[in-house]
């Protein structure tokens, strides 16, 4: 008997998704299954997978698995588009709500104007909580990767994030030293990697390879690192315009505790159903 499951594909500013819904679908994944989905000839194709499920603490909860099967605790870009998939879903009335992820609550909501701005808690600086193995906590770091030693910074934000400073994103080698630096064994889950430009104190270009995904149009989570990163340096003040590949997102934060804010697009691709047997 066919396995049929509905989805619908989304994105926000080009990271895109598959979004299941787990609250009124019994849905079980294997990692190999969420890897054939993820392949963009044979499945739907997507950086990450969204599965929405119900929560005890929470209006839902929300689980992240990137393209290669692995699960993730944040995403930045998957939240807006979450927001946005059970509100057009009819699961909830509210246009904000409270989500349990797998690094705490957060709370996006759908704005009047068509966007979607997420509450995305406090960055996280202390090695121990990124993690990052260092001797102690620093805005900037020397990491020795292929034989060169990098100029980073550290940061979490529900999921590790590394940040270079670079003067042209379009040339900078993504690809190459992205892989390098995500299996780096300072950074004992892996991390993500950002390519920040700055063009002036309000406005960056960015890329980032995704651990488990590979470079991506666009990143949330990232987006949210490189700024508060930018402000820890003094090179960047809030409200950050960031540029990705695929669109702009907005990110304001006021230092310390604070939480950041990030607002953005979340839209709907297309929606459809797949047998799970057949893939």
């Amino acid at each position: 008997m066919a396995k049929m499951i509905k989805f619908t594909k989304m994105q926000g500013a080009g990271n895109d998704f598959m979004v299941i819904d787990g609250v009124t679908q019994s849905i079980s994944l294997s990692t190999d299954t969420i890897k054939k989905l993820a392949h963009r000839q044979f499945g739907i194709g997507f950086d990450q997978l969204l599965l929405v499920e119900p929560s005890v603490i929470a209006d839902f909860k929300y689980r992240i698995f990137n393209a290669d099967g692995s699960e993730v605790s944040q995403c930045g870009n998957g939240a807006r588009c979450f927001v946005r998939f059970v509100v057009d879903q009819g699961l909830t009335n509210k246009r904000e709500i409270s989500v349990e992820t797998a690094s705490g609550i957060i709370t996006p909501k759908l704005e009047e104007h068509g966007l979607v701005t997420v509450n995305m808690g406090a960055p996280r600086f202390n090695p121990d909580s990124i993690p990052f193995i260092a001797e102690s906590g620093a805005n900037s770091y020397m990491l020795e990767v292929d034989n060169q030693v990098l100029d980073i910074s550290a940061v979490s934000m529900g999921n590790p994030h590394a940040l270079l400073v670079v003067d042209d994103v379009e040339t900078a080698p993504v690809l190459p030293l992205g892989s390098a630096i995500e299996y780096h064994p300072r950074f004992p889950e892996r991390v993500n990697v950002g390519f920040m430009q700055i063009i002036d104190e309000h406005h960056i270009k960015l890329r980032v390879f995704e651990r488990g995904s590979g470079e991506t149009l666009a990143c949330g989570t990232g987006a949210c690192a490189a700024a508060v990163t930018g402000i820890q340096l003094g090179r960047l003040s809030s409200p950050v315009s960031v540029s990705a590949r695929g669109g702009e997102l907005s990110i304001a934060w006021q230092g310390a505790d604070a939480p950041v804010m990030m607002t953005g697009p979340a839209v709907t691709v297309f929606t459809g159903e797949i047998d799970l047997d057949a893939i």
